[in-house]
């Protein structure tokens, strides 16, 4: 199968399964926190499995992806089948397969597509939720060098895939820095795993990214990563991630990274110069942003804002307070209220510097002598680093990041080819092609090869990896957040929000006439019922070669709604 055909067959899977979205966004400080973390996404279809520990950690594969999903897309152990490590201690992960995630089962399965390979992918466990942004990645980053460094104590030839998307974007990012900055101990150990065995790492929605940074940071070819010489074909994304502090290279995993982020994304492309709104970005990390989407301004969401604002204040006063000469330094107040209210601030860790003396030695003046021109700063500064911020609120960032029925640019990376623009793929599904070429060299104990070229075996299993879940849904609910859709003895369940009234989506069935396109000889193909609401334009399939259409029949519940998802 060649690259083109693979084009094809994936785009058909991708198609077929379209992801339930439309999703809640923070809104605090008014419309400043929608640039802020904005990893609002539905809650995975889970197995209701008996929750019993039946899958180890020492059942070695060839290659292991580490899978960290979006915000309420996690494993839980009430209702799933988690890891256990070598003693049968439970570890804060499930295997693919005891638990599905929409969004990324397509990327992190492609390895497993091979019946003959020996690979596995695993779901992190972690909160999740924006009850505490800081808390919840962080939680996440530890349970993931938990689980890593479990499995290869018991598989030391096991190599590692990474992968993270929205708010698991934020975990990833930070455990792949942590891993390519390790230094080895005098045994040649390491804390978390070697470096070496860790191939690649997919970043989707990289809410870390620089100003400037390419799609494979640190690549010797910017068009893809290193070892694989298929090119992506896509664009970079202007502007940088909402959570500058995550920011940074990766240490010796620099080449083996690929951090995808799509325009108008503001997790990952917001404009720079917007520091008021990144105050508010900042704020929103510490407070409970679902306790207050969910049941906005009350006594009790409103005394915890003003609680974190008068504890960023506090710290703020604090650190002027520890700074010597902070009248003399070119550091304004906003300045250090953005640094105090940054996630993992510590007190004394950053002084600002004297103004160099000009005529007058500085220890000649007092400091109140520097009071005007601190004030000037102030109010130059203020403006300067504000520039981007009234045009970011007039452009609806809420609706061009988040919008109804998956319309929002958070939503790209499943539906955002171009091949008359040379990019054949979406972002997932290049992403997929290139774990499998991964776990191909894993399979044949190869380290990354920088002049490696994809095989067509590579891609052709990516492709079959790309197959329904094995996940048999009930071909009946009374859930009104879910629709049913029976397409030829198939059925499938999409699942909305869990819990979340704001974003159920539209049941409205537009009905399916025509295959997804195909450059193949014609067959008789069943496609696939879709719901028209949840199809942006540019990724619904049109027919380009003759079909046959087999009948097909869908059936929606009745009992649900058919409100339009509230956008905010």
């Amino acid at each position: 199968m060649d690259f083109r055909e693979f084009y094809v067959r994936q785009r058909a899977f991708f198609g077929k399964h379209k992801i339930a979205s439309a999703a809640a966004v923070p809104a605090v400080l008014g419309i400043a926190i929608v640039v802020a973390v904005s990893f609002a996404l539905p809650s995975s279809t889970t197995r209701n499995a008996d929750p019993r520990l039946t899958s180890s950690v020492t059942e070695c594969h060839d290659m292991v992806t580490i899978s960290v999903a979006g915000r309420n897309d996690s494993p839980n152990e009430a209702t799933t089948k988690m890891l256990v490590d070598a003693n049968g201690n439970a570890l804060p992960a499930a295997l693919s397969g005891d638990y599905s995630s929409e969004w990324l089962d397509p990327v992190v399965n492609a390895p497993n597509a091979d019946p003959n390979s020996n690979n596995a992918a695993v779901y992190i466990a972690y909160p999740a939720n924006l009850n505490n942004e800081a808390d919840a990645v962080n939680t996440g980053v530890a349970n993931t060098e938990q689980v890593m460094r479990e499995i290869s104590a018991a598989c030391p030839n096991t190599k590692f895939s990474i992968v993270g998307y929205s708010e698991g974007s934020v975990v990833v990012r930070q455990v792949a820095q942590q891993v390519g900055h390790q230094t080895a101990d005098q045994n040649g150990k390491y804390g978390i795993v070697d470096p070496n065995n860790v191939m690649g790492v997919v970043i989707l929605a990289d809410a870390g990214r620089s100003a400037g940074d390419g799609t494979f940071i640190g690549a010797t070819d910017p068009n893809h990563p290193d070892g694989y010489d298929a090119n992506f074909g896509g664009k970079t994304a202007g502007g940088q991630g909402a959570l500058p502090d995550t920011a940074g290279d990766f240490g010796s995993l620099n080449g083996k990274i690929a951090s995808f982020c799509s325009d108008g994304d503001d997790t990952c492309s917001a404009p720079q110069n917007i520091s008021l709104l990144q105050l508010a970005i900042n704020v929103g990390r510490h407070i409970n942003v679902d306790d207050l989407q969910n049941n906005g301004l009350t006594p009790a969401t409103g005394q915890d804002v003003a609680v974190n604002l008068a504890g960023i204040a506090l710290a703020a006063f604090q650190d002027i307070a520890s700074t010597p000469h902070w009248l003399q330094s070119n550091e304004t107040f906003l300045q250090v209220l953005l640094k105090v209210s940054t996630p993992g601030y510590k007190p004394g860790t950053q002084t600002a510097a004297p103004v160099a003396a000009t005529s007058i030695g500085t220890n000649q003046m007092s400091d109140l002598a520097y009071l005007p021109q601190k004030v000037f700063n102030e109010i130059v500064g203020l403006i300067v680093t504000n520039t981007n911020t009234i045009p970011v609120i007039l452009s609806d960032p809420y609706n061009q990041t988040l919008g109804p029925d998956r319309t929002g640019h958070h939503f790209d990376y499943w539906h955002d080819a171009d091949p008359a623009n040379g990019k054949p793929l979406t972002s997932a599904e290049y992403a997929a092609a290139w774990l499998t070429h991964l776990a191909q060299q894993a399979q044949n104990g190869q380290k990354v090869d920088t002049t490696a070229k994809p095989e067509p075996a590579d891609l052709a299993a990516a492709y079959k990896a790309a197959q329904p879940s094995t996940t048999t849904a009930p071909t009946t609910t009374t859930d009104p957040s879910k629709t049913t859709t029976t397409t030829s003895g198939t059925t499938t369940v999409t699942t909305t929000p869990g819990g979340d009234p704001k974003a159920v989506a539209s049941t409205s069935v537009a009905p399916t006439t025509t295959a997804p396109t195909t450059t193949v000889a014609p067959t008789t193909t069943a496609p696939t019922t879709t719901t028209d609401a949840m199809v942006p334009a540019a990724v619904k399939p049109t027919t380009t070669a003759p079909t046959t259409t087999a009948p097909t029949t869908t059936t929606t519940d009745s009992a649900a709604p058919t409100t339009t998802p509230h956008a905010n």
